[in-house]
């Protein structure tokens, strides 16, 4: 039987093409949250609980309905405040206090590059962000990596997604969209826990070791890993994809 060939390579963005203090960021990320919402006239630590338990709500999404709308039916439930209401007068958060984030990250000389040189070889790319953001929140960082959102063909966000990493429904939702096979996959992330997990599906993995997580200390003789530099010339090294 013919080895399948490799077609699409799917990207983390946080601590793999965007180099990211990822408690750094996550605590400005809340800061910056109650901030706002005491701007606006909410309670900040009540709105903080309620951001946790949102969270708490897509990580363990079963796909019944997108991150949105559970992040929304969650944060409702735990404020009282309509979620229409809320979305309305928050929707300019992630185009400003936002960007305030970046100084959690540096941007790498390689991301872009690497990511238009596997285009350019003729593979499908795609950015597989765990989807606990909107789509102006996955763009701000994306602009912070200096990479053009229109190289990838799907960029997973919580308006589209029903599912988060590492729950695998999250990457059948990827391969169902692409209408490809696990086998003819490459993801490429940072997190064992998170990303190494399409391996179980079938998917071909990378281990970028530059921001690593390992949180529970697992064995990394199971996977090709390396560097950002090092993906970059493993993929310099793929043929071009016809």
């Amino acid at each position: 039987m013919a080895t399948p060939v490799l077609s699409t390579i799917l990207f983390d963005l946080d601590g793999t093409l965007l180099p990211l203090d990822q408690k750094h960021f996550m605590q400005g990320y809340f800061s910056l949250f109650g901030k706002r919402c005491a701007e606006l006239g909410y309670e900040a630590d009540s709105s903080l609980l309620a951001l946790q338990a949102g969270l708490k709500a897509m990580l363990t999404n079963d796909g019944t309905m997108t991150n949105k709308e559970r992040f929304d039916q969650a944060f409702e439930q735990m404020t009282g405040i309509a979620s229409s209401e809320f979305n309305t007068r928050f929707a300019t958060f992630y185009e400003t206090d936002f960007h305030q984030l970046k100084a959690a990250s540096r941007r790498s000389s390689l991301a872009s590059d690497l990511v238009t040189m596997v285009r350019n070889k003729g593979y499908d790319a795609v950015l597989a962000t765990t989807p606990l953001f909107p789509w102006q929140g996955t763009h701000a960082r994306l602009s912070w990596a200096g990479i053009d959102p229109s190289l990838f063909s799907l960029i997973t966000t919580y308006e589209d997604f029903c599912y988060a990493k590492p729950n695998s429904g999250y990457y059948r939702q990827i391969l169902s969209s692409r209408g490809v096979e696990a086998s003819r996959c490459l993801m490429v992330g940072n997190d064992v826990g998170e990303d190494m997990v399409a391996k179980e599906l079938g998917m071909d993995v990378f281990l970028v070791t530059d921001c690593l997580i390992n949180e529970q200390q697992a064995g990394l003789e199971p996977y090709r890993k390396g560097s950002l530099q090092d993906l970059y010339t493993f993929c310099e090294e793929l043929p071009i994809c016809k």
